[in-house]
């Protein structure tokens, strides 16, 4: 309401506040109701979301990567707006749920101790003599040694594995030089 009140009675007053809410309830359930009981379980595909996680302040680096390599990657690969702040509060922002899920996951696998008897996917990126490099988000890799690969004794890596296949891991734990190993032919069958 507007402050210039001269002229105006009590009774003016209480007549405009009595039609504005006869006019808000019409809206609220005439129109409002009957369009919409009740809120959606999710918001369109279209809308713009949100979602936010925490992780250790320590770990920005590693989402980050060197001069914003790992993150940019992210955004890369998937399309989403990544916001992180010093107190490890991450934001990312997107169209797509799936999308936005993938970005998610990725971050969650750059800050995990990965700990032995973890089951994680990737794909092969690398492919040496003695074993194979599969990356599980951008910038995170572990190996598998040959010994690892298949059940059977094999010659050459290549016999089994090409570059980008997608692989099914376990973690083995750490070596004695303090890198995570993995293993393919010792994954649990489903």
């Amino acid at each position: 309401m507007d402050i210039k009140i001269h002229g105006l009675t009590r009774d003016i007053v209480e007549e405009a506040i009595a039609r504005c809410k006869d006019a808000r309830e019409f809206i609220l359930t005439e129109v409002i109701e009957k369009t919409i009981s009740k809120p959606r379980e999710t918001v369109s595909e279209f809308a713009p979301k949100i979602i936010q996680m925490q992780i250790n302040p320590e770990k920005i680096g590693d989402v980050v990567g060197q001069r914003g390599k790992t993150i940019n990657e992210i955004i890369d690969r998937t399309g989403v707006k990544i916001d992180i702040d010093d107190d490890g509060s991450v934001s990312v922002c997107g169209n797509e749920q799936e999308k936005m899920d993938e970005a998610l996951g990725y971050i969650r696998t750059i800050v995990t101790d990965f700990e032995k008897g973890q089951i994680l996917t990737g794909k092969v990126v690398s492919i040496k003599e003695f074993g194979a490099f599969v990356e599980f988000a951008p910038g995170k890799e572990g190996m598998v040694h040959i010994s690892k690969i298949a059940k059977e004794r094999i010659k050459h890596v290549e016999d089994v594995l090409t570059l980008g296949d997608i692989v099914t891991v376990i973690c083995l734990g750490k070596d004695r030089m303090g890198r995570i190993t993995f293993s393919i032919k010792d994954v649990p069958a489903n």
